[in-house]
C-alpha cells in the first residue's frame, strides 16, 4: 500500500489536473457555471425546507441552516460515491494506459465533489451570521472531521468503482442504498427525536439509539452539526466510532481495489 502512495503522490500534478477538468466539465456549456456549486445544494435546502418546515411544521428554530449544515456533507459523501462508481467503466481509454494507476480516477472523484463543498461553505457561513449563530472556537474541529469523513468516502469509492466494473448492478443497488442511508441520518431531523429504546412486541426493548450510530454518517453528521450550528465538541464516541470504521473501510476498500487492478483493463 505504501508504494501505492507514493505512486499517487507521483502523479499529483495529474491529479490536480483531473479534478479541474472534471469540474470544468461538469458545468460546461451552462450559463452559470461554477455558480451550480452553490445554487445546487441551496435549492435542494429550499425545497426541503418547504416540505418540512412549512408543510410539516418541524417544531425547530433555525431549521434551514440545520438542515444546510448536515445537507452539505452528506452531498459530498454521496455525489463522490455516485460518480466514483461508474469513473473506472466510462474511462476505459485511460485505464488501459499501462503506466496510469486506475485508483486516481475514484479519487478525482472524491477530491472534485470535496472542492464542491469546500465552495460552498462561505454560503453556509453567510447563512449562520445571517440567523444570528457565531460559530464558536469548536468549529476548529472542522478540518478533522473533513480528513475523517475524505478518508471514509475513498475507502468505500475505491471498491464500488472496481466492483462495479464486474458487475454494472452496483450503480442501481449503491442508488437505492443512499436514498435509505440519507434517512437513516440525522440530516431532516435532529439526533434529539431518535427514540433511544423501541418496544417491540410490547416485552421487548430494542436500543434504538446506539444502533442508529452504527451507521456511520449518522455520527459524520451530527458532528458537523454539533460544532457549526450548536457551537459545541463532537460527540467524541460517536466520532470515534466513525473513525474506527473510516479506517476499516479504506484499508479493507484498498485491498479490494487491489485485488481487481488488473482486470479492470480487460473488462472496460
Amino acid at each position: 500500500m505504501v508504494a501505492h502512495f507514493r505512486e499517487l503522490y507521483r502523479f499529483r500534478t495529474l491529479i490536480a489536473t483531473l479534478v479541474v477538468r472534471e469540474l470544468r466539465a461538469r458545468y460546461r456549456g451552462s450559463f452559470l457555471g461554477f455558480l451550480w456549486s452553490f445554487l445546487n445544494p441551496l435549492l435542494l435546502m429550499l425545497v426541503y425546507v418547504l416540505v418540512f418546515s412549512v408543510y410539516l411544521r418541524v417544531p425547530m428554530e433555525h431549521y434551514a441552516v440545520f438542515l444546510f449544515t448536515g445537507l452539505l456533507p452528506w452531498l459530498w459523501f454521496s455525489s463522490s460515491l455516485g460518480h466514483a462508481t461508474g469513473v473506472i467503466v466510462g474511462s476505459g481509454a485511460l485505464v488501459k494506459r499501462i503506466l496510469f494507476p486506475a485508483e486516481i480516477l475514484p479519487l478525482v472523484s472524491v477530491l472534485s465533489n470535496l472542492l464542491n463543498l469546500l465552495l460552498s461553505l462561505p454560503l453556509l457561513f453567510v447563512f449562520l451570521l445571517a440567523f444570528g449563530i457565531r460559530p464558536g472556537a469548536v468549529i476548529a474541529f472542522l478540518p478533522v472531521l473533513l480528513l475523517i469523513q475524505f478518508v471514509l468516502t475513498v475507502g468505500l469509492a475505491l471498491p464500488l468503482a472496481a466492483v462495479n466494473v464486474h458487475l454494472r448492478d452496483v450503480e442501481q443497488i449503491l442508488s437505492n442504498l443512499l436514498v435509505l442511508l440519507f434517512f437513516l441520518s440525522p440530516i431532516l431531523y435532529p439526533v434529539s427525536t431518535v427514540p433511544l429504546t423501541v418496544h417491540v412486541g410490547g416485552a421487548l426493548s430494542v436500543p434504538l439509539r446506539p444502533l442508529y450510530f452504527l451507521n456511520p454518517i449518522a455520527g459524520l453528521v451530527q458532528g458537523y452539526q454539533n460544532i457549526i450550528f450548536f457551537g459545541r465538541e463532537p460527540h467524541w464516541i460517536h466520532l470515534a466510532m466513525v473513525a474506527a470504521c473510516a479506517a476499516v473501510a479504506f484499508i479493507g476498500g484498498y485491498w479490494i481495489f487491489d485485488r481487481l487492478r488488473d482486470s479492470l483493463a480487460e473488462e472496460v
